[in-house]
């Protein structure tokens, strides 16, 4: 199964891409909504060419072909992305691919593509995204777990450092992350903050 680190910031631009770089991250999600696809194109490349020199895994959310086409490692694929998303085409491609869950119909959707990696959420309530799904607690990251099993699976959803700790110990094997760092008055120092907090020791 693929390793992913304990912490996955998302972003929505090559240049959060560039700033969060230097600060040790192994991961980063780049999430761009609402934008024409030659924005999205130039913002993937640009990404890409980035995390290519600092041996970063850069994750495209929802745009399957541009990842395709500009030779990405990883896909992110949200419920809707599923409806028109070729799982053959990525899978030949060599690209590795997660899916968003967010109840047990989605979950069993989603294990029968045999992603590499399941996402559940909203953990918590955010504010970023209206969500028609109630924060789905510490208690259903748990039972998430046991049915994916070795698979690894990301906790999402009003997740900060400070309640990390919990989604670890219910079982998340990793915590996707965008207001606490995107909204944070010092985005650099709490990314620094997370990379320490969740580095695995030597």
């Amino acid at each position: 199964m693929t390793a992913l680190p304990a912490f996955y910031p998302i972003v929505d631009s090559a240049d959060w891409v560039a700033r969060l770089m230097p600060l040790g991250i192994g991961w980063v999600q780049l999430r761009i909504k609402q934008q024409p696809v030659d924005i999205v194109r130039r913002e993937v490349r640009a990404a890409l060419a980035m995390c290519r020199v600092q041996a970063v895994t850069l994750v495209v959310n929802d745009h399957w072909q541009i990842a395709l086409d500009e030779g990405a490692e990883f896909i992110h694929l949200g419920q809707q992305d599923l409806l028109d998303a070729d799982i053959r085409a990525i899978r030949t491609g060599g690209i590795k691919f997660g899916i968003s869950t967010h109840d047990h119909h989605e979950l069993n959707a989603a294990l029968a593509l045999d992603p590499d990696y399941v996402a559940l959420g909203p953990v918590y309530h955010t504010t970023l995204k209206h969500m028609p799904w109630a924060p789905q607690g510490l208690s259903r990251i748990s039972e998430w777990k046991r049915r994916v099993g070795d698979r690894p699976l990301v906790a999402i959803g009003g997740i900060t450092l400070e309640r990390a700790p919990g989604c670890f110990d219910a079982g998340a094997d990793c915590v996707a992350v965008v207001s606490d760092v995107t909204r944070h008055a010092d985005p650099c120092a709490r990314v620094c903050d997370w990379v320490a907090a969740t580095r695995v020791p030597s």
